[in-house]
């Protein structure tokens, strides 16, 4: 398999792996401004970009072990509560939560903001190794560990035959 680097964002994509159900914004990387330079723009189009990107910029990493596929996501400021870890039919594995916005006070200049929040979602397909009934998660530090342990691969049994002659 080869991996090609992305222009958008500077992440790596494997786009022959088929087990990827990577959600792609092509909006991404755009300024949520208007106005003026750093003017924060607050109309529907703003809040449904940043939603956009709270859902596009969780990134997840997914490395396979000879024991279990291990999924990590950073989640930082978030509980346990406010993130659901789902197996849907067909072997997808689903993370998903939202990180609420910071309330606004009257008295309050915002000068920049830059942290995501609304709702994200990730869904990757599992091969069919996987054990979903056995998953595991666990939150610590602002990190979101699954593991999907793997089913062992019966090796063959070889009987050697012995040559008469």
């Amino acid at each position: 398999m080869s991996l090609i680097p992305s222009i958008f964002g500077g992440r790596r994509t494997n786009v022959f792996d088929p087990f990827s159900l990577d959600i792609w914004d092509p909006f991404q990387d755009f300024p949520l401004i208007s106005g003026g330079s750093n003017a924060v723009s607050s109309g529907p189009r703003s809040e449904l970009a940043s939603e956009t990107a709270a859902v596009a910029n969780t990134r997840i990493d997914w490395k396979e072990t000879p024991e279990a596929h291990v999924f990590k996501a950073d989640l930082p400021g978030l509980k346990k509560e406010e993130v659901k870890v789902e197996v849907e039919e067909g072997r997808v594995l689903q993370i998903s939560g939202e990180r609420s916005r910071e309330k606004e006070e009257k008295n309050d200049k915002w000068h920049r903001v830059e942290r995501s929040s609304g709702k994200f979602l990730r869904r990757f397909r599992l091969p069919e190794n996987a054990k979903v009934e056995q998953v595991k998660a666990s939150l610590e530090n602002g990190v979101l560990t699954v593991t999907v342990p793997k089913e062992e691969v019966k090796k063959p049994d070889v009987k050697a035959v012995e040559i008469s002659g």
